[in-house]
């Protein structure tokens, strides 16, 4: 009966009274078709990469021109992170939702008519910041309506989103260039869109509302910082590491610097309450998941390079070696959340990223010895099983513990460093990739012949082959840096053994939220 009467008063202070009984699980699912479209419009980008270069970049060898196709993207969808979990407090998660998916949808329909690659990039920087508007509302849906000890199961449907995209995606780009050409991983969108936003104006409830002061000062400093840390690194092997792009990355490293001391001597309401840091779990958590979004976006270049300019695989050919990966994260992940709930999360973590990181070293050994493509598939297994434990498990024990008033900037924090750690990702993988292909192949940007433009002269298969291989070596590094971290997170408060509450946490943040609700 204790354990009843918490969990129902932490519901009446997440929602309306008249809502108290009502089943988060729709408005969950209906949220989760956004963050689908979003996801996918991520990998199905990196296999359409080599057919926007030759459409709308055929003459220029350099490939960091249509990795800004993107950069771009990742761009304008982390720097407003933290500022639209805020929104979605003061807002309703709900609205701000709308509001982005709607925005999404039409820059979708811009990306696909695009004449230009410049003109395709100004539409994907819109698309990124219709993505910042909705990402972080389904993590503070969650985070309100489920207790926290029910919270691993639906951050487990989390996961199994991100394993689900990561199938359709790059399956859905490659048929999609195949058949109809790249416009139309960006038309396909637009119905998508429309149905994903009618559920959510049937399913999401609106939640009540929290007033928050919005730091200008914040949200400035750090736009300004990151753009000028990502642009450094993404132009920096185009102008030959030029002195002026290391005075461009060491002035976002300073400027970024003065936004956390902004951010620490705040009287009001920082964009970023530093006291979240204070949870082990939570910090641990931001640092793994921002070498994961890292790693998830530089693996992809790479390979899709390789297995499609290399090997002579179509898009949907090269797509479809990633079958078993989504197949095994999106079956493998609503088990890997169930399980969370009873569990120490260093239990899923460990294997989850050891996985990963040893899949990606033999895809490396796959390249560099010319593998039979069927071989491709192994490590496609192995990083299927390893995003199963990774995904969920890390949103869960980041979110776990997070009171209800502070869901939106929790999710906001989370969602940036993810994020960032994607950003800086694709800059890095292509300044990597180039610097590999010069290793391997001197003067390969001044050559006649053109990367992207269709099949490689023999004479440099070899060589742009090791390159692209090597160039696995730095997501391996990086995520070996996450699984390090894990390492040091301590046993959660709130466990479910056997479908009950360990101890009175549940019960305490129940009784914490009771007033506030009875005043509301």
């Amino acid at each position: 009966m204790t354990d009843s009467r918490a969990a129902s008063a932490a519901s009446t202070r997440t929602g309306s009274h008249k809502t108290t009984e009502r089943s988060p699980w729709p408005a969950l699912w209906a949220l989760v078709i956004g963050f689908f479209m979003i996801l996918v419009d991520t990998t199905i980008v990196s296999v359409a990469n080599p057919a926007i270069k030759a459409a709308l970049d055929p003459n220029t060898n350099n490939l960091d021109n249509v990795v800004w196709v993107t950069s771009a993207y990742l761009l304008t969808y982390a720097v407003p992170l933290l500022i639209t979990g805020r929104l979605g407090d003061r807002f309703g998660p709900k609205n701000v939702y709308l509001t982005g998916l709607a925005i999404f949808t039409i820059a979708s329909l811009a990306c696909g008519l695009a004449p230009s690659l410049e003109m395709l990039i100004v539409a994907r920087a819109v698309q990124g910041l219709g993505a910042a508007l909705m990402t972080p509302q389904t993590m503070a849906v969650i985070t309100r309506t489920f207790p926290p000890q029910n919270r691993g199961a639906a951050m487990g449907l989390w996961g199994a989103t991100a394993g689900v995209a990561t199938l359709v995606g790059p399956l859905a780009g490659g048929l999609l260039v195949d058949g109809l050409g790249w416009e139309w991983i960006f038309f396909i969108n637009i119905p998508v869109g429309i149905i994903g936003f009618i559920a959510a104006v049937i399913l999401v409830p609106q939640l009540p509302k929290t007033a928050h002061k919005f730091d200008i000062l914040g949200v400035i400093l750090s736009a300004v910082g990151l753009f000028l840390i990502v642009f450094g690194l993404q132009e920096g092997e185009h102008y030959s590491w030029a002195t002026w792009i290391w005075v461009m990355v060491a002035a976002g490293v300073v400027v970024m610097g003065v936004f956390i001391w902004t951010q620490a001597r705040s009287k009001g309401e920082p964009l970023v309450p530093l006291d979240l840091f204070r949870e082990r779990n939570f910090s641990v958590a931001n640092l793994a998941i921002a070498t994961v979004g890292f790693t998830v976006t530089s693996m992809a270049l790479p390979q899709m390079f390789y297995l499609q300019l290399a090997r002579g695989l179509t898009p949907t050919e090269s797509a479809l070696l990633l079958i078993p990966l989504a197949i095994l994260s999106g079956v493998l992940a609503p088990f890997a959340g169930k399980l969370l709930d009873r569990t120490d999360p260093r239990f899923l973590l460990v294997p989850g990223l050891l996985l990963v990181g040893g899949s990606l070293g033999i895809y490396l050994a796959l390249i560099l010895n010319d593998a039979p493509i069927w071989a491709f598939l192994i490590p496609s297994v192995l990083m299927g099983v390893g995003n199963a434990g990774m995904w969920g498990p890390l949103a869960t024990t980041a979110t776990r513990n997070l009171p209800p008033r502070q869901a939106g900037a929790g999710a906001g924090i989370y969602n940036t460093t993810r994020t960032v750690g994607s950003v800086i990702g694709s800059a890095s993988i292509a300044a990597f990739m180039q610097a590999r292909l010069e290793a391997n192949l001197p003067g390969a940007a001044d050559a006649s012949a053109s990367f992207g433009s269709g099949a490689l002269p023999p004479q440099v298969v070899a060589g742009f082959s090791t390159a692209m291989g090597e160039s696995l070596i730095l997501p391996i590094c990086v995520i070996a840096v996450g699984l390090v971290a894990v390492l040091f997170m301590k046993r959660p408060s709130v466990i479910r053994p056997h479908g009950a509450p360990r101890d009175a946490a549940p019960a305490q943040q129940a009784a914490q939220a009771a007033p506030a609700a009875a005043g509301e």
